[in-house]
């Protein structure tokens, strides 16, 4: 079930299930739906919200440039109005790069936090011309004329194992076809400058990193580096998944972030309660 936040802009979020809340990011390709397996297994002990970014699905476009810092405004937003004080959070790619600007000034607001597939700095590996020009290559179809769905064939290639079943594909074929041009070329400059290397080593919640085996985007090597700068984090790798873990293999991802879960689930709370 969909449902708003009022603001600016505004926010659309699918909550299901009931109990302690369990909050959901997608990626820079994503949207709400890809964690719809997540959604239907959690729910059975969680309140669980997967929202849509701003510029995604059904929710708002914004004007101007974006800044990573306004992802976690819209999340703070997001939390307040459910009257959560914290909650268990999982992010994939952008989704976890989200909650690692959301920790810098909410940590008291996160229960634990699962960090799926993601880098944490360009910088370290590609200098600013280079950053350049890998921001231009990206961009550059698109602002030639050509849609994300267009293009949709190279870039789920680039995101799946080889034995990505024909299924699987066509649910990411799905969620690219929904992407706005517009928010999606934004989201790719302010995502490849954002570096949170400094703050890595201040993580202090319980941390989650899952990979996917054949990920070629972000390899489970990053995710070793990452587990080497937080402190007390775990790392998970998936066989058989790439990029998209929790929709190439959702019961083994199901099974993972369960285990997690269970350590720390009631370190959420909503105000008021106890």
């Amino acid at each position: 079930m969909y449902k708003f936040l009022d603001g600016c802009p505004r926010i659309s979020y699918s909550i299901v299930g009931k109990g302690l809340p369990l909050i959901f990011l997608h990626g820079i390709g994503g949207n709400s739906l890809n964690w719809q397996d997540q959604q239907k297994y959690f729910s059975k002990n969680f309140t669980t919200i997967a929202w849509n970014a701003r510029g995604y699905s059904l929710s708002e476009d914004y004007t101007g440039p974006l800044k990573f810092s306004d992802f976690s405004k819209d999340l703070l937003r997001l939390i307040d109005s459910l009257n959560i004080k914290k909650a268990h959070f999982v992010g994939l790619s952008m989704g976890a790069r989200i909650l690692m600007d959301f920790y810098s000034n909410n940590k008291i607001r996160i229960a634990s936090l699962t960090l799926c597939d993601c880098y944490y700095s360009f910088k370290n590996f590609l200098n600013p011309k280079e950053r350049k020009k890998y921001i231009e290559i990206r961009q550059k179809p698109l602002l030639e004329g050509k849609s994300l769905t267009d293009l949709a064939p190279e870039i789920i290639k680039s995101l799946v194992s080889p034995n990505c079943s024909e299924s699987v594909r066509k649910k990411i074929y799905e969620s690219l076809s929904k992407i706005r041009k517009e928010s999606y070329l934004k989201t790719i400059k302010e995502a490849t400058n954002y570096d949170v290397t400094h703050q890595l080593s201040s993580f202090t919640v319980p941390v989650q990193l899952i990979y996917g085996e054949d990920d070629k985007l972000t390899p489970p090597s990053l995710g070793l580096e990452i587990k080497n700068k937080i402190n007390g984090s775990k790392l998970s790798i998936i066989k058989d998944a790439g990029h998209l873990p929790n929709i190439e293999q959702p019961k083994k991802f199901n099974d993972v972030l369960e285990e997690f879960l269970s350590q720390y689930k009631n370190c959420a709370e909503y105000y008021g309660k106890t």
